[in-house]
């Protein structure tokens, strides 16, 4: 066996799964701070979307902008080093994953149980996010406001 593969075995995660716990570490210590938070977070998340290969910004930018539009009301910041939005109570209810993240062939917008989605005992939580469209947008509307609802 490998030096390479038994270090994957033995350490359970991937480089790209480190380095995300690695970020969201950083996030929950800045969230300690008081003052501009939300300001930090905006800025964080804007930060995070311009570092994205151009095809998965595209795609964040137009969910950050059909977010805040649709609820003014959540808080962006980053989770996991992901563009999310967060709650009055700062729970995530909805975030951005970029395909490039974990070299996916999709991105990703998902729910966290936050969010108002429930429908019985099975509901979606997550959607594949390939590319932009004005049906896409007026689902993501949909979504988020019942999201938040």
């Amino acid at each position: 066996m490998s030096a390479k593969t038994t270090a994957t075995e033995s350490d359970g995660f991937t480089a790209e799964e480190r380095a995300a716990m690695k970020e969201r570490a950083a996030e929950l210590r800045a969230e300690g701070k008081k003052g501009a938070k939300k300001a930090d977070g905006l800025q964080a998340v804007l930060d995070r979307i311009a570092q994205m290969e151009p095809e998965d910004r595209a795609l964040a930018e137009r969910v950050h902008v059909t977010v805040t539009a649709a609820a003014p009301d959540l808080s962006p910041k980053t989770w996991y080093g992901m563009p999310a939005y967060a709650n009055a109570d700062g729970k995530i209810v909805v975030f951005f994953q970029d395909s490039g993240k974990f070299n996916y062939r999709y991105s990703t917008l998902g729910f966290q149980d936050a969010a108002n989605l429930d429908d019985g005992d099975l509901w979606p939580v997550s959607y594949a996010l390939q590319k932009w469209s004005p049906t896409v947008e007026k689902k993501i509307t949909a979504l988020v406001q019942a999201a938040v609802s």
